[in-house]
This record gives structure tokens, sequence and C-alpha cells, in this order.
């Protein structure tokens, strides 16, 4: 179900199964993201902020590497990764930013797959009814 995703290969399938415990350590998404070291963390001391955001430094950077490679793939696919890509670095935003953006994004995907325990559907539309 994980390789249904665009971008996503038995590689980076297999990192997930085995960094989650076949997603059974209870972690969400965003939980995996802060784990992978892809969630951004405001820079500020006390009251002051200053700068951009950042991510820690303090990830498994084995997985991190596998999500890069994966977005690097998924944005040079066709399809809707690659179209935010291109749009965001058009509205002028930092490459290594979106592209951070893009592997957050893959996190999402891969719970959502498996939580709905469904292949990823492109063309699947999101109803409140």
């Amino acid at each position: 179900m994980l390789t249904s995703i665009v971008g996503i290969g038995t590689v980076t399938a297999t990192g997930f199964i085995l960094t989650t415990h076949a997603f059974t350590d209870g972690k969400t998404a965003k939980q995996f993201a802060c784990y992978a070291g892809v969630a951004p963390f405001p820079y500020q001391s006390g009251s002051s902020v200053r700068g951009r955001t950042r991510v820690s430094p303090m990830a498994d950077k084995q997985m991190k590497t596998l999500l890069h490679l994966s977005a690097m793939t998924a944005i040079r696919a066709k399809g809707e990764l690659r179209d935010y890509y291109q749009r965001k670095v058009g509205e002028g935003k930092n490459k290594m930013a979106v592209l951070n953006a893009v592997r957050n994004k893959l996190i999402g995907r891969a719970y959502a797959v498996v939580s709905k325990n469904q292949e990823y559907d492109k063309t699947y539309t999101y109803s409140l009814a």
C-alpha cells in the first residue's frame, strides 16, 4: 500500500515499516515527522522570535535520508507534489523549505494509507457529507 504513493518505493516503505514497528508504535504522522527531523520548530528565546524556523538536528538520519530521496523522486514525477513544489518555489519560498514540506506531505500520506487500509488514490476528493 505504501508503494502506491508517488515517490515512495520499496526501500522507503521498508524503512517506514521497520522504524514504526509496522505502524503499531502508537505515533501519529506529526510525531513521526518530528522523530524523522522533518517538523519545523520556531527559533525563539523567551519572548523574542528571531530567524526562520528550523528542523531539529536530533533526528533519525537514515529515515530522513530516505524521505529526502523520496521527496526528490516525487517532485520529479508528474503530479500534484511537483505542481506544489513549483508553485511554492515560484512564490519565492526557499527550495529546501519546500522540499521539507514535501517530505512532511509524504509522511502524512503514508500514515493515511495505512490507517485507511487502502492504496493511495490520486483522484480522491474529501467531502464533509
